[in-house]
């Protein structure tokens, strides 16, 4: 089963995300997909981390999920924009192959028997980039989110906190 949660910043994705997965198990798992970055960005982590309790497993993996069995579990993977960012930044700004290898990993991952709520952030709805990467990964960033909502299940589009059912 595959849930996709999109919506902008801070619209209440991940709440939604976290109380679905508790409405599901009593011990899901939280797959966190960011490289720290930077202090400003452990901070966030930090953050995250907080926002759960002891009954979430946390386990960090920014690419490759599918080496991690989460046979008969519910997972939330928060988030696809930062996941993503991993591969277009070892591709070196190569759409393509960061697409592709994407996708990859994703048809890797869902091909386990587990319960996917996967979170990521809808970005072509907001200003046009000033720079050349930008513009690039929001063209990439749509291609894979319209290539996870075409898989999943069920689609829940998020804004000002509220859930809108797409799917």
């Amino acid at each position: 089963m595959i849930y996709y949660i999109s919506g902008g910043a801070r619209s209440g994705k991940s709440s939604y995300a976290q109380n679905l997965a508790l409405s599901l198990t009593n011990k899901p798992v939280y797959l966190a997909t960011a490289r720290n970055w930077d202090k400003d960005f452990e901070k966030r982590i930090i953050r995250h981390q907080q926002d759960r309790d002891e009954r979430w497993e946390n386990i960090e993996e920014e690419k490759y999920p599918a080496k991690i069995d989460f046979t008969g579990k519910v997972v939330v993977i928060d988030c696809v924009t930062l996941w993503l960012t991993n591969f277009f930044v070892d591709t070196k700004y190569n759409v393509e192959a960061s697409l592709e290898q994407i996708r990859q990993a994703f048809d890797d991952l869902t091909q386990q028997e587990a319960t996917f709520i996967i979170i990521s952030n809808e970005l072509g709805m907001g200003l046009h980039a000033d720079t050349e990467s930008g513009r690039k990964f929001t063209d990439l960033q749509g291609w894979f989110n319209q290539y996870i909502a075409k898989k999943a299940d069920k689609a829940i589009f998020m804004v000002s906190g509220l859930p809108l059912t797409l799917k």
